[in-house]
């Protein structure tokens, strides 16, 4: 059961890692294929709102998956490049999407790379705690 169990939580941080490196990405080349789009019927990826969806479900799947690492191998590096990253998310798609399209991309972009690198330091933080994990008559699991 655990072991089930665990390889869901890994599976939700490689989402979480795949789905904010793929925001970073569409942020960094969101100015650059704007005019692009539409002619490929892809236009909906310049829309606010799709982009701030987006955000909102990498950092639900983030803050779940991330607390949930932490809980289990006690590090808290995942958190420390988390914390920052959906700062600059949020601040991106909500208070620089008003100002320039050059900063909102820099905050999501960076934010986008922060989250992915959370993600991944989580997956290999958690492996080698499941690893290291016995079970014996005192473990409760």
């Amino acid at each position: 059961m655990e072991s089930q169990q665990s390889r869901r939580w890994q599976m939700a941080d490689r989402i979480g890692a795949t789905a904010s490196f793929l925001c970073a990405i569409h942020c960094a080349l969101l100015p650059f294929v704007l005019a692009a789009l539409p002619l490929v019927g892809l236009e909906f990826l310049a829309d606010h709102r799709f982009e701030r969806g987006f955000v909102m479900f990498a950092c639900a799947l983030a803050l779940v998956a991330l607390i949930r690492g932490f809980r289990r191998h006690q590090q808290p590096l995942p958190l420390l490049l988390a914390i920052p990253g959906l700062a600059l998310l949020l601040l991106g798609v909500t208070f620089a999407e008003n100002y320039s399209i050059i900063l909102h991309s820099v905050l999501v972009t960076c934010g986008g790379l922060l989250l992915a690198s959370a993600h991944f330091v989580n997956l290999h933080r958690d492996r080698r705690a499941g690893a290291a994990h016995v079970h014996g008559p005192q473990c409760a699991h």
